[in-house]
């Protein structure tokens, strides 16, 4: 995919966003990354500020940017070295003119994710010929789908009414419609005040939903050092959140900010992730004949395939670089 096809996925903002991003130079030794407000992201943030990647010779720009088809853009257009997004949600961006790869794993979803029903609601049977709000070609379709397939369903079975994820949770809880595919803080609101029930969510469904740091196939062959860098950074950080959670929750809430900005409020979104050490990185990605991500890719490739999403069928070696996983 090139540049112009990136672009013309996102508005004339977008196209602005990505300009104002131009103008901010790189630097030697520099790994400059976009991604959304997600709990999931914090360790870069604990190891930018904790100085972990700075003590490796590695400055680390982090720049939320609220849109995948912005940030992809942005990379596509060399002004930004990669991105934090889940594997699903890359496999749809690369292709043979685009070469990224994701070198590192951040976080899976353990709970943040969810399926709001109505309390009579006993599984996902019980939803046919039903309306589901739903944000289609997010990862909420994606691990949706897994779910229906696993129950011998399509999204045909269904109603689908495509909204955000926020929009979804109003509307369910607003009682205009009667399931929404979502994530928190809405499921808890759900749980907290009765208003339904959690039908689902990603604790039940480990590995499904995983973040990763992917980075242009130029800058891996280019920079190696700084890739082994931010890796030592990120272990480190991840290393640092278990043994002093309270000192991390709050570096992380005033890095990331948004809505998690509060430092009480990051470490309760925080219950609904597992991070990633270097050990889980290593049984996650697996190798090219065996794994989670091997699997999970074969997935990404089933499902948006047949939504028409991809560019290209891929394979391990296209998307995974594990090159940098056993840093010392």
């Amino acid at each position: 995919m090139n540049i112009k096809t990136l672009l013309k996925l996102a508005t004339g903002a977008t196209a602005g966003v990505v300009m104002a991003i131009s103008t901010i130079p790189a630097s030697a030794g520099t790994m400059r990354l976009g991604m959304t407000t997600w709990v999931g992201y914090g360790p870069m943030f604990l190891a930018r500020d904790k100085g972990f990647f700075k003590e490796n010779g590695l400055d680390v720009e982090l720049r939320i940017i609220e849109d995948a088809a912005i940030y992809m853009a942005a990379v596509a257009a060399g002004e930004l070295d990669g991105n934090a997004s889940t594997l699903d949600e890359i496999m749809k961006y690369r292709s043979p003119e685009f070469c990224f790869k994701a070198v590192a794993a951040l976080d899976d979803s353990h709970g943040g994710d969810g399926v709001l029903v109505r309390e009579d609601v006993k599984s996902l049977k019980d939803l046919k010929g039903k309306q589901v709000g739903m944000n289609e070609g997010s990862v909420s379709q994606f691990w949706f789908n897994i779910l229906l397939t696993r129950e011998g369903m399509t999204e045909k079975d269904l109603e689908i009414t495509n909204m955000t994820a926020d929009d979804a949770a109003a509307a369910f809880i607003a009682g205009q419609i009667p399931a929404a595919v979502t994530w928190e803080p809405h499921l808890s609101l759900v749980r907290t005040k009765k208003q339904g029930k959690v039908l689902i969510d990603s604790a039940e469904t480990p590995g499904l939903i995983v973040d990763v740091v992917d980075l242009t196939c130029d800058y891996i062959k280019n920079n190696p050092k700084d890739v082994e860098a931010f890796n030592k950074g990120l272990f480190k950080a991840v290393e640092f959140i278990k043994t002093n959670p309270d000192e991390a929750y709050a570096i992380m809430a005033k890095g990331v900010g948004g809505y998690l900005e509060k430092p009480e409020d990051f470490a309760e979104a925080a219950k609904g992730v597992r991070f990633y050490d270097q050990a889980r990185n290593i049984e996650f990605f697996g190798t090219p004949d065996k794994g989670e991500a091997k699997d999970l890719m074969a997935m990404g490739n089933k499902i948006w395939g047949g939504f028409q999403k991809m560019k290209m069928d891929i394979g391990y070696n296209d998307l995974i670089d594990t090159s940098f996983l056993n840093v010392k």
